[in-house]
Formats: structure tokens, sequence, C-alpha cells
């Protein structure tokens, strides 16, 4: 998948970067450019007056302090990267998608921005958020229609990396909120299993379900971002030279979802797998039967036949979660809330503390059923849509996030693949979810799957790790 016009992808630019090929400052002019000439019509950014300045500033210094060539350059040695505007970044105010007054949202820098500066990238500024990260959207439209949402609440920060403005940006998932808008702008949206990523420097949504994410054009560009991001990222069997000289590398029993073999994919049917709309169900059929011609094995498990009873203990952790969260700010500016953010306040005000404790209950009992389900039947990745359908043509609503919210309930690893367009010219994306914690895997095998999806697999067609 390529962005919009074009721009190259997170890999090629970091390594142009490392390799001293190219030059922080020219890399800054380039993005700069880039958002001058589209961002008057997506507005995936935050306004920030002297953006270029502060980023021509931020480069010289860093060209400055490191040495020539690639010896000793991190990772993301001068990429410019896009924040979503719930994570706080010193030098540039926090506003939440809000018009609560600066001082009420200020913080220390987040640890995952502290995390991207240490490895060499710089901060392109803050993306467009839906107010608070819930759902009143932002002014983000879609970079591949402006008349149709981008999704939320990262509309930002999917929007920007669509739109070629950056090679990688961060966003955040609470329920839906890094998936759906990858799959609405036809990007790689990824959410790590929940706690991967700290959360110290954001502002909370609902803290059981909170998770950093990010966005790239491929999953090369997610796996370059993810050990930068991630804590105690291993790199997975089979990724090559990175692993290979590791002692415990050939039989590791800690990693029995090792993926030097192709994983067996598990499709939920049942009431879950219905909330999707008609396009979407033939789109994901004509996907799994793509995946099975390559040789991927697919399995169908009925799951979560109480579905509707899940929704509701989630949206019940939720609500009181946000309400708590915005117990003090709400008390003092509550007529500068927007209506979304009011009712789901309220809401969640209304929820006592023993309806919340039975609803974590129930979630804890969903998540051992899920896990049970899941090994019973063998299955590795969990394969479903992205989100209901191609991205609404409605700039009032982020679209819904019903097809992210068991995986998110359940705290688990998920990844969002570009997978072809709806009839209207609309990206699609075919969601994947791995186990709890094994995300390394999860990236690995999403590389032979995104070549499926892309047509460009082997002359076998053979997924990776295939023998």
């Amino acid at each position: 998948m390529t962005t919009l016009l074009g721009c190259r992808s997170l890999v090629q630019e970091a390594a142009a970067l490392r390799s001293g090929a190219d030059d922080p400052a020219d890399a800054v002019r380039r993005t700069c450019d880039r958002i001058d000439a589209v961002d008057p019509r997506l507005q995936a950014f935050v306004p920030e007056p002297g953006r270029r300045a502060r980023l021509l500033a931020a480069a010289r210094e860093l060209a400055a302090a490191g040495p020539p060539g690639s010896a000793g350059r991190p990772a993301l040695y001068g990429v410019p990267v896009g924040i979503k505007d719930i994570v706080h970044v010193d030098g540039l105010p926090t506003r939440a998608g809000s018009a609560l007054p600066l001082e009420e949202l200020a913080g220390p820098q987040a640890a995952v921005v502290d995390r991207l500066r240490a490895a060499g990238a710089l901060i392109a500024g803050k993306t467009v958020t839906a107010e608070f990260a819930v759902t009143a959207p932002g002014p983000t439209r879609n970079p591949h229609n402006p008349a149709h949402t981008p999704g939320g609440s990262s509309s930002g920060s999917a929007a920007a990396v669509a739109a070629g403005m950056v090679p990688l940006a961060i966003g955040t998932q609470t329920v839906g909120s890094v998936i759906r808008p990858a799959a609405y702008c036809g990007v790689v949206g990824f959410k790590p299993t929940y706690g991967r990523i700290p959360l110290d420097g954001v502002i909370p949504n609902a803290l059981s379900f909170d998770t950093l994410g990010c966005y790239a054009t491929d999953v090369a560009g997610i796996a370059l971002a993810a050990p930068v991001l991630c804590d105690g990222w291993r790199p997975a069997d089979g990724d090559g030279a990175a692993d290979a000289d590791r002692p415990d590398r050939p039989d590791r029993p800690d990693r029995p979802d090792r993926p030097d073999r192709p994983p067996v994919l598990g499709v939920p049917s049942g009431p879950y797998l219905e909330r999707a709309d008609d396009e979407a169900r033939r789109a994901f059929e004509a996907q799994r039967t793509a995946l099975a011609a390559a040789g991927y094995e697919v399995r169908e498990v009925p799951v979560m036949a109480d579905f509707a009873a899940i929704v509701e203990q989630l949206f019940t952790m939720n609500r009181y979660e946000v309400a708590r969260a915005h117990a003090q700010w709400f008390a003092r500016h509550a007529d500068l809330y927007r209506e979304q953010t009011t009712a789901a306040i309220r809401e969640g005000r209304t929820i006592g503390d023993a309806a919340y404790e039975a609803a974590r209950e129930r979630r804890a009992a969903f998540r051992e059923r899920l896990a049970a389900d899941g090994a019973d039947a063998g299955i590795d990745v969990w394969i479903t849509p992205a989100a209901t359908g191609p991205a609404p043509a409605d700039l009032t609503t982020t679209g819904t996030s019903i097809m992210c919210l068991p995986w998110s309930n359940a705290g688990l690893p998920s990844l969002s693949l570009p997978a072809g367009r709806a009839a209207n010219g609309l990206p699609l994306g075919l969601q994947l979810v791995g186990r709890s914690g094994a995300d390394e895997s999860l990236l690995s095998w999403a590389r032979g799957v995104e070549r499926v999806l892309n047509g460009a697999a082997g002359a076998t067609g053979a997924p990776t790790g295939a023998r």
C-alpha cells in the first residue's frame, strides 16, 4: 500500500536518514511542505504557528549531536512523527480536541514521546483527536474522500499517514480508536497488548482499556517502530538477522506462538461477525478465501453468543471510568464540553460502584472464556473485518467501534491491514488479533497476510513461515 501521493514509507525514510543519504533538515522541509499543501483541506494536524522553524531547529540540533553516517544512529533518526493531541509533548500545548483552558490539561511529557525522541524521531506536531478521545469528532477529513469521516478518535494520526504528511504517527485506542481509522483511511494501524506501552503523560479516557498504538503505511514500518515503543520487545523467531545469533532461538518453550510456521487463522462466527454490513462481509469472505488459497488454514469458531451482553459490560466500565477521569474538570468546566462527551460523562455518573465491579468480574470471565475458545480450536490469529464497512459519509460521527470492541475488552494485540476497496472506492480493512503478549508474533505473521492481500505473494503463494 502506498500513500496518496507516493510518499516514502517509514522504512525507506528511516533508512535514508540513518545512512546519511538524506538529512533531517530535508525531511523536515518535505514534511512541512506536504502539511502546508494538503492539511488546509484535511485538517489532520492541530494548527501550529512556527512549526517549520521549530522542526528545523530540532533537526539541526539532532544532526549536530550525532556522528556522520549510519554508525550509532538510532532506529528513527530524523523521522518526523505525528502525536495524537491527548499525549503530552514538551514545548507543545495539549488541547485534547477540547475548549478547556490549556493550563487545566498541562502535564509532563509522555513516556512514549521520550522513547521516540531517544530513538532520534522529530515531533512533527499534534494530530487532531475527537474531544478527549471519546466520540465528538474533530475537523479532520478522510484523505480518500473529504466528505467522509476518517474515523476516531485517532483521526488526525491516521489521516496524516494516509496523506503522506508523516511516515509514522501515534494514536490511542480505548475501544476502536486505532484500528477503525486505519481501516477507513487505508493504512496499517497497530494496537499492542494492553499495557505494552506506558500511558504516563496521556490524558485518560477509560484506564482499563486505554492503549497507545501507531500508524504506518505497511507492516514493515510498524515492525520498525514497535521495538522503540513497546516494553520488552523481543524479535520474533523468523524475523531475520536481528534474532539469528540468539542462543534461545531454535527452541523456546516460552514462545509457543513461534511465527516460523504459518498461523492457524480463526473466524469468530456468530452475532459478533453479523454486526458487519453486507459489503464488509462479502469482502471478508473474499479475503479469507484468498488466504486459504495461499495455504493458510482458516477455521470457523462459534464464539461470543452473548455478544450483546459483552457490549453492555464494556460500556458499563467505559462510561464509569470516563466520568471518574473527568470528575474535577467537568465540575469546573461542564459548559465547555461538547454534547457527545457530556452525554458519556453524565451516563457514567449514573453507574454505581457495585455495577462497575460486577462488570469487571464479567470482563475477567469473558477474557478467560475467549482465550480458552481460541486455544481449544488451535487459533493463532483471529481475522475479522476491521470496521463494519467503509467510512460513513457523515462528518458528525466517527463511525462505530463494534468490530474492535471484544478484542479491546480482552486487551489483545490487534492490527488493521488495508484490504481492498468498497464499491464507492473507499478503503476496507482486515483486522488481525493475536494472543495476549504475543505482539511480536502477530507482526511477523501479518507480513505474510499483507503479501496475500496485496497480491504480492511469492510464486508458491505460501504464507510466511510455510515450509
